[in-house]
């Protein structure tokens, strides 16, 4: 496990230093260049923050607490059937506070609206299963992965994590290789704390690969006996290839070129 530094205010430092860089931004254009958008906009007047088309999305700005009208409003009068997705952005570092959103799909007319919400990190939000039932599965995973609270949930729980997972994963400030507690979970589970110096913590880097590990990989050419300790280097050996189910393509083609 590689020492963590905390990186509280990554979200605060300039990706670039040249003073005269300007970061790229997706143009965001005014309600008016779309009829269907600017009626919904002035369905919604008295909800909404601010509003703008980008990327052909309608993006709406309302208060947290006003979520459920909003949805409610879009589905009923609007035409938009359909909540394809919803979860949050961590945005505790910068703003401190995290964003919350809802997609929303209009299948008669093709048009999508994206509710854009903040949220306080002590703050909870309120549950919109009673009007979509995706929002079932959505926001147990919003309630793992950033630990946001939708109240009147039906069963909230975590939904990819063990129940006694400590932390929530895709909070910034969470290390990418997992905590401590991460680090010995499955040991403390399964054979328990006393095995820790026995048996060592997780690796849970995937792409680390050890040269001399020859228990978990296949050495073919470089065969050894299980656990063998070859750091001070193995002797290559010739693959030996049976003429029943296996066949040196090498050889075949060889032996193809000189019939030609």
């Amino acid at each position: 496990m590689r020492k963590y530094t905390p990186k509280d205010n990554v979200q605060a430092k300039a990706y670039y230093t040249d003073r005269f860089w300007v970061a790229p931004r997706v143009p965001r254009l005014d309600v008016s260049e779309d009829s269907h958008f600017q009626s919904v906009v002035k369905t919604l007047t008295k909800y909404i923050k601010e509003s703008y088309i980008e990327l052909d999305h309608l993006v709406l700005h309302i208060k947290s607490q006003d979520n459920i009208e909003v949805l409610k409003t879009l589905r009923d009068t609007c035409g938009y059937k359909m909540c394809s997705e919803l979860s949050a952005v961590d945005y505790l570092a910068k703003k401190g506070e995290f964003e919350v959103f809802y997609q929303m799909h209009n299948l008669d007319l093709a048009k999508r609206v994206r509710v854009v919400c903040a949220l306080k990190p002590e703050e909870a939000i309120e549950s919109i299963t009673p009007l979509f039932k995706m929002a079932n599965f959505a926001e147990r995973e919003m309630f793992d992965m950033f630990g946001i609270v939708a109240n009147n949930h039906p069963y909230l729980k975590r939904i990819l994590m063990p129940d006694d997972w400590s932390g929530h994963p895709l909070l910034k400030t969470y290390p990418l290789q997992g905590d401590e507690a991460a680090s010995w979970y499955e040991v403390d589970k399964i054979f328990g704390k006393e095995y820790r110096d026995v048996i060592g913590p997780e690796n849970r880097d995937p792409a680390k690969i050890d040269r001399y590990d020859t228990q978990r990989f296949s050495r073919v050419g470089y065969e050894v006996p299980f656990g063998a300790d070859i750091s001070e280097g193995e002797t290559p050996k010739e693959i030996e290839y049976s003429k029943t189910f296996m066949t040196n393509y090498q050889k075949e083609s060889k032996q193809l070129d000189k019939r030609r």
